[in-house]
């Protein structure tokens, strides 16, 4: 495949140059536009030494400027880095050294820790800084707006599809590991997506993408909800939206507020939103019914589709979120390793949680290498041949843990376990990394955590596992109550017991005024775990 998101985009820039491409803190740019300043960052870049296969790191908020920068990296032939704005010196050290970033482009507020770890990055040819108003220039630095009306646009190339493109992981499971895709490939995987959802034939190569484009009545205006510095939000929120020659709606302000993204869908006329789980979709679905309480509706009419990756999606909150408005919820089974199921609910049609329809290519394989028959009740874990991963960048070890042949066959395993039904959809349990093994039992913490949320008081919760002396571990759920609602911890218990087995009940329920997750709504684990032992 000749596809590479530097050449789609400077199509559609050409094809469409009025259209708006991008939409941060309300204000536009056309596609034109857009085009422009990235290929003026690509000539900063060059300037500065770096070409094909460079690396540069995007230590940003969603903004504007994250996707100028990413498009002017792709120019290159380079590859963009995640960064995750959360991370301390340490953490960023280690994540720029280990891509090999050649470049960093951060944002003001950020100056002081760049400052503070720039000598250990001898790599780094190049530091950009954005403006954001708190923080004057760093020494040594280049203005990102200076850099755009001081460098000429870079003149267009051919660009190799076989060159690597990369995002980080979150380290979950251990360091942070860069996992590698072709970008071609990878382009073109996006690309086919977007057109199977508009029941449109994928352009064979570039030279048809115009032609594709031409089909596309009413392009996507998106709004991922989560970072962009992570894999939901800039795969499915932005990349695949500008492959569609659409619309990327962002905010820079930290945080998850429902209303302001509320807001944003009227604003804009958002047709596709990107969230992650229940985190986002539990106080969405609040600030509709607070909304409508009110007596003045959040107009979500152009709202045609949610979608949500990473964490668990509860049938109750898509149920909620449907009596607002007739859409498509696309609940997506996947990882940054792999893609392996989804599954659609409508008003129409609502699936219980966690069970999905595999994608083709995914099988279920237990650790000992069979495949898991349907309706056995047997559990493995879940591997896609579909679209495997070239690997994780300079980590050999765990490119074979997780990519491996099973029956002559290379398939991705993320880790995720599962059983699989009699009609051949799977239930999801969780990954292998977090289960608790309580008296020989093997329990999954997503399925605790779901049936303690069911709870009408609780707002929050993760589950964590403890030693204990006649169990080997028991089950603690860490959890976060409503606002103006009260439940003790034996309520919760009793309550939960309606739902799940005895061994999988939690022993404990500590209520805290906040569960802590990640920026993208990702679970925090290792707090949850120090909360715990807290007591």
């Amino acid at each position: 495949m000749d596809f590479h998101f530097a050449s789609a985009w400077e199509q559609v820039a050409d094809k469409y140059p009025n259209r708006i491409a991008t939409i941060s803190d309300n204000k536009p740019l056309s596609w034109k536009d857009f085009e422009h300043r990235a290929s003026c960052i690509a000539s900063l870049l060059e300037s500065h030494g770096l070409g094909p296969d460079s690396k540069a790191g995007l230590y940003l908020h969603n903004s504007n400027e994250y996707q100028e920068a990413q498009f002017g990296i792709f120019k290159i032939g380079g590859c963009p880095i995640n960064v995750n704005y959360r991370y301390k010196s340490d953490e960023l050290v280690y994540l720029l050294d280990n891509s090999d970033a050649e470049a960093v482009f951060f944002q003001s507020c950020y100056a002081m820790r760049i400052w503070e770890i720039r000598d250990r990055l001898p790599k780094v040819k190049v530091f950009v800084q954005i403006d954001d108003g708190t923080e004057a220039l760093l020494k040594g630095a280049e203005d990102y707006e200076r850099a755009i009306r001081s460098n000429p646009p870079l003149q267009r190339r051919t660009q190799d599809p076989e060159s690597v493109y990369m995002l980080y992981t979150g380290g979950t499971t251990g360091m942070p590991k860069g996992v590698m895709y072709p970008v071609g490939a990878f382009a073109s995987f996006l690309l086919a997506m977007g057109a199977a959802g508009r029941e449109l034939e994928p352009p064979a190569n570039l030279a048809a993408f115009g032609d594709f484009l031409d089909q596309i009545a009413e392009p996507p205006v998106s709004l991922p909800a989560c970072p962009l510095m992570h894999g939901t939000g800039v795969w499915l929120g932005s990349f695949a939206t500008m492959m569609l020659g659409g619309t990327v709606v962002t905010t820079s302000k930290l945080g998850l507020n429902p209303d302001a993204l509320l807001t944003l869908v009227e604003d804009h006329r958002v047709t596709d939103m990107v969230i992650v789980g229940d985190a986002f979709a539990r106080p969405i679905l609040g600030a509709l019914d607070e909304a409508e309480k009110r007596g003045t509706p959040y107009r979500i009419e152009s709202l045609k589709q949610i979608s949500s990756s990473g964490v668990m999606w509860s049938q109750e909150i898509k149920q909620g979120l449907l009596r607002h408005h007739d859409m498509v919820l696309a609940d997506v089974m996947g990882s940054t390793e792999g893609g392996m199921g989804s599954s659609i609910t409508t008003r129409d049609s609502t699936p219980n949680t966690a069970k999905f329809e595999l994608n083709e290519g995914v099988a279920v394989i237990t650790d000992d290498g069979r495949f898991v028959e349907p309706g056995s009740g047997e559990m493995g874990k879940i591997a896609t041949s579909a679209f495997v991963p070239l690997g994780y960048y300079k980590d050999p070890e765990k490119s074979a843990a997780t990519f491996r042949e099973v029956d002559g066959v290379r398939y991705s395993f993320p880790g995720d376990y599962a059983t699989v039904e009699a009609d051949g959809t799977i239930t999801l349990l969780g990954r292998g990394s977090a289960c608790i093994n309580t008296g020989g039992e093997k329990v999954f913490p997503e399925e605790v955590e779901e049936a303690v949320k069911r709870h009408s008081s609780v707002e929050d919760c993760l589950v964590v596992g403890l030693p204990d002396e006649r169990f080997g571990e028991r089950v603690v759920a860490v959890t976060s109550l409503r606002e103006n609602t009260v439940a003790s911890a034996e309520d919760i218990i009793e309550f939960t017991a309606d739902h799940l087995a005895g061994y999988k009940l939690p022993r404990q329920v500590l209520l805290v005024d906040q569960v802590r997750r990640a920026p993208n709504g990702k679970a925090d684990y290792k707090w949850a775990k120090a909360r715990a032992e807290q007591g």
